[in-house]
């Protein structure tokens, strides 16, 4: 108890309000969110190509969306931002619900994307400004730990809503943010967060993001790298569904187990392997993560049973839990002190592969068949692994420092 008490005590409450939050925040939204190419290709008579633009149009938009946070958040501060952001996302899932044309549901995606892109960097930010450097990944690694805390029940609870009602799951999500948007704005009232934020704020405007990635070269290759990675993960909650689907009549209940199994599977390695990869660099785990991604597609190309992409799952999601803290840790070492904001908006341009990734992939699915795609997409994301190693090697010649996962 004593130790749990210490745990508790060893980081910012908001720390822990934005970690309890992102549980139930993230079960409601993988609730909705993984069966909507399901959705649409039910309820619309969309090809795959105009399914991935749909869904990726949310991506796009967040490519966007992560420059202009940056400077309202400068306007009007971070708790206002995530605020605005979270109470939009609410009517965007009341929309999912009552959408009927591909135009509308275009339009909330775009909208989607704007609120995540507005919500994410900015609370990461705050939560790096409320940690000090040396538990950062530890952070970090909680934060991603409770998103798949959360996955783990969303995919299955949402398989059963969309039984009893199409739009059950999208009403269930908006009603779950609403709740907690509520709470959050409570807490950082609470805890004197607007007095925080006006000491951090950082000044980040559309050309201080652009002229930070034209500038830094080992961000720039950085980039480049999360949106080659970015194009393979996207497959997984686009164009698996519609693969899966068209492989067995009860595609959707299949799909929704390998949601869950992903989520399970980073619940259950989270922690010994981050114990692991603590010992090696962010390099080491980005190049090893994504080797992982490569391997998990490829089965994922060649599976015809439950089994086998049940097992390319458990790859595929090791791969995860290797690259997505790494990522992070990568940005905060780039990163100078009063810029932190900045770079994490900067970061939002790996949300351009999660754009471009469904729409490649519902291409060659369209036209091929999915061993074929899920065989080019390992070896876009494979490239990656080049430009992460440039960017690695951009920052020791610059600064003389070495990368490790805790400063």
């Amino acid at each position: 108890m004593n130790r749990l008490r210490a745990y508790w005590q060893e980081f910012h409450p908001i720390i822990h309000s934005l970690l309890i939050g992102t549980i139930f925040v993230r079960a409601a939204s993988s609730m909705s969110m993984p069966f909507l190419a399901i959705h649409l290709s039910k309820t619309t008579d969309l090809s795959p190509v105009m399914i991935g633009i749909t869904i990726g149009a949310g991506p796009l938009a967040s490519t966007v969306g992560g420059f202009i946070a940056g400077t309202l958040s400068d306007l009007f501060g971070r708790r206002r931002i995530m605020l605005w952001a979270l109470y939009t996302w609410v009517l965007v899932f009341l929309g999912f619900a009552i959408g009927k044309s591909a135009i509308f549901f275009i339009l909330l995606n775009i909208l989607a994307g704007f609120c995540r892109s507005f919500y994410e960097p900015v609370s990461q930010a705050l939560m790096a400004d409320l940690t000090e450097p040396e538990r950062r990944f530890r952070v970090f690694s909680m934060r991603y730990l409770a998103i798949n805390i959360g996955v783990s029940v969303g995919p299955l609870l949402g398989a059963y809503l969309a039984l009893l009602g199409g739009a059950l799951p999208f009403i269930v999500t908006a009603m779950i943010y609403l709740l907690y948007v509520i709470s959050l704005q409570f807490l950082l009232h609470k805890f004197g967060i607007k007095q925080i934020e006006g000491q951090k704020k950082e000044k980040i405007t559309f050309a201080s993001a652009w002229n930070v990635v034209r500038q830094d070269v080992a961000l720039r290759y950085f980039i480049v790298g999360g949106i080659l990675v970015s194009v393979g993960y996207s497959q997984m909650t686009v164009t698996l569904s519609q693969f899966v689907q068209g492989m067995f009549v009860d595609g959707a209940i299949l799909f929704s187990y390998l949601m869950s199994l992903n989520a399970i599977v980073v619940v259950a390695l989270q922690l010994p392997l981050s114990r692991w990869a603590e010992k090696k660099t962010p390099l080491f785990s980005l190049v090893t993560g994504t080797i992982m991604y490569a391997m998990g597609l490829l089965g994922f190309g060649i599976s015809s049973s439950w089994l086998t992409f049940m097992i390319s799952m458990c790859i595929f999601t090791i791969g995860e839990i290797l690259t997505f803290p790494a990522s992070t840790v990568f940005i905060d070492y780039l990163a100078p002190e009063g810029m932190r904001g900045t770079y994490f908006g900067a970061q939002s341009f790996h949300n351009l592969g999660q754009f471009l990734g469904p729409v490649l992939g519902g291409y060659i699915l369209g036209i091929y068949n999915g061993t074929i795609m899920f065989t080019v997409i390992s070896c876009i994301s494979l490239f990656s692994i080049l430009f992460y190693t440039l960017g690695r090697n951009c920052y020791t010649a610059r600064t003389g420092q070495a990368m490790t996962m805790t400063r």
